[in-house]
Order: structure tokens, then sequence, then C-alpha cells
């Protein structure tokens, strides 16, 4: 699965992906729940969750804490063809709408007894959460699983640091092997899945029923074919800066008719580079972050290697 990146999996990524290297699923960048408007969602979320493409399933992922208006946000999207829907309970930054949202909902699992069965309710596709282990207690998981259990949730993607960890240390994967252990529902595993290595290894230590790749697909899309073919071989220079070249070519191609004007086309594309860190590439790689123009940035692409 593509993960959820704010700022990063927007449609057009999402369709150079599934052009380039097909994830199995994809999912929306998060859509804010208000709880005081009368739509809840927003006319661009909603038609950005419509983008689907024929053969691949496109998740809706949610964002909100108030359990009315998640079930009619969810009935919302469901009326414009949606039919894969996730609540997001991980994202560790901050307040994204008014009160403890994301991540932030898991101080409040007696809020959780109530959201968590009215959604699973309301929506008649496929159902999912996307959680950290805790909000600052790594076993905080596992007295959530008999909820998830009961409410009929379809499955669950699992990021095994804490709300607090945000992204420091290490994701701690043998807490995924225990909520594999523990859960009947199917657990996606995510986090620090960077190489083939890595995904393979967390698949055959976790018995995970699949893997999200977030941070390591943006900065290489061919980790999805990597993963499929059981290739362990790091890429090498001259693959990295095909790989490269073709990736930036894309997206700026991409981006430069999603979003309008020069500035804004040049800030979207050096979200992209902030997670590309290919060690035979570190000084290419920042003076394309340090382009100031995308005249400059394209002699760059096209000079790299």
């Amino acid at each position: 699965m593509l993960a959820p990146m704010q700022g990063l999996t927007n449609r057009a990524m999402r369709a150079l992906f599934i052009e380039w290297v097909r994830p199995d699923v994809v999912f929306t960048e998060f859509m804010r729940v208000s709880n005081v408007s009368r739509n809840h969602l927003r006319r661009s979320d909603l038609a950005d969750a419509a983008c689907t493409s024929a053969d691949i399933p496109l998740v809706a992922q949610l964002v909100g804490n108030n359990g009315k208006a998640l079930v009619a946000a969810a009935r919302s999207a469901e009326a414009t063809g949606v039919r894969h829907l996730n609540l997001n309970m991980g994202c560790p930054y901050g307040r994204m709408t008014s009160g403890a949202t994301g991540g932030a909902m898991l101080q409040h699992p007696d809020l959780l007894a109530e959201i968590i069965p009215a959604l699973r309710q309301a929506i008649s596709g496929t159902f999912s959460i996307k959680l950290r282990v805790g909000y600052d207690d790594p076993e905080q998981i596992f007295s959530l699983l008999p909820l998830f259990t009961e409410a009929e949730v379809d499955f669950l993607v699992l990021h095994p640091r804490t709300v607090m960890q945000q992204y420091a240390g290490a994701a701690d994967h043998t807490i995924t092997r225990r909520v594999v252990r523990e859960s009947p529902l199917p657990v996606i595993a995510n986090g620090d899945i960077r190489t083939a290595i890595d995904g393979l290894r967390i698949l055959e230590d976790t018995g995970a029923a699949g893997l999200m790749l977030g941070r390591g697909a943006i900065a290489d899309p061919l980790l999805f074919e990597r993963l499929r073919n059981r290739s362990l071989e790091q890429p090498s220079h001259d693959e990295s800066v095909a790989m490269l070249q073709r990736y930036l070519g894309e997206v700026l191609a991409r981006y430069s008719e999603l979003f309008c004007g020069e500035r804004q086309v040049l800030d979207k594309l050096k979200n992209v580079l902030a997670y590309i860190d290919a060690p035979t590439l570190s000084e290419p790689l920042h003076r394309m972050k340090r382009a100031v123009s995308i005249t400059a940035l394209v002699n760059q692409i096209d000079s790299l290697g």
C-alpha cells in the first residue's frame, strides 16, 4: 500500500505511482472533518477522493474527533462513490482540526469506544484504521484490539511507534508481531521500510498481511518493484540516476498541471526532494533543494550523474 502522506500523496502523485509501479492500494491525504460545517468535508477533498483507478482501490482517510461529524462525513464520501474509508489515529503532529485528532485520539479511549462502532455501522464499504501503538505507552494497542475486533473493522495499519515518539528512534516491529498474533484482524505493517530487505524481513518476522510504504516509497518509488521481485540488491549509482531523472521529471510535469504558479510547483516538488537521500547523489540533491526556479531545477535534473 502507498501510505497517506499530507502534502505528498495528492492525486498527481498517486496517478504517477499507479502508472509506474502499481501499488496494490493507494490512500488519499487525510480529509479534515469539520465539526461545525454542514457539509463536514471540503468539496475539493471529495473530488480528490473520487479520482479512482479502474483496478487499484483508493482509500479515503478521514481525520476528526466528533462521532456525529465523522459519520456524516463518511456518508457524504460514500455518496460521491468512495468505497473504502480509513480513520487516521496515527498522525503525531498537533491539532489538525479543533480538539484531539489523529494520534491524539488515543488519549481518549472512551471516545473511541463510541466512534469506532458508529463508523463501522455507517460505512457500507471497507473501514480500516491507521494508528500508532499508543499515545505515550507502546502497550496501549493491546487494550484497543477487542474494540476493533468487536466493531468488525476490516483491517489495521500499524506504525509501531508512540505518538509522542513522532519519528524518533526505530519502529518496534516486535509489537507488530505481537498484534498480528493477538488479533484476528489483518494487520498491515508500516514504519521504517526503506529497502526491500527491510520490508521482506518485517513480513517474515511479523506475519503481517502486507506492507504500507510511506517515506521509503516517496524516496524511491521502485521499492514496490524490488519488494515484489524479492530483489535485495540496492540500486547502483546509474540506476539511481535514471530513476530520479524519470521520477522528478514526471512529478514536475504533473505538478505543473495540478498546482498554480512556478513558486507553488517548486515548493511542492521540494517537499518530495526532502525525502530523497541517495548517498551517491547528496551534492546534486542539495543543489536541487536550493533551486530558485523551475528552469534551474530542470537543468540540475538533466545534469544528474
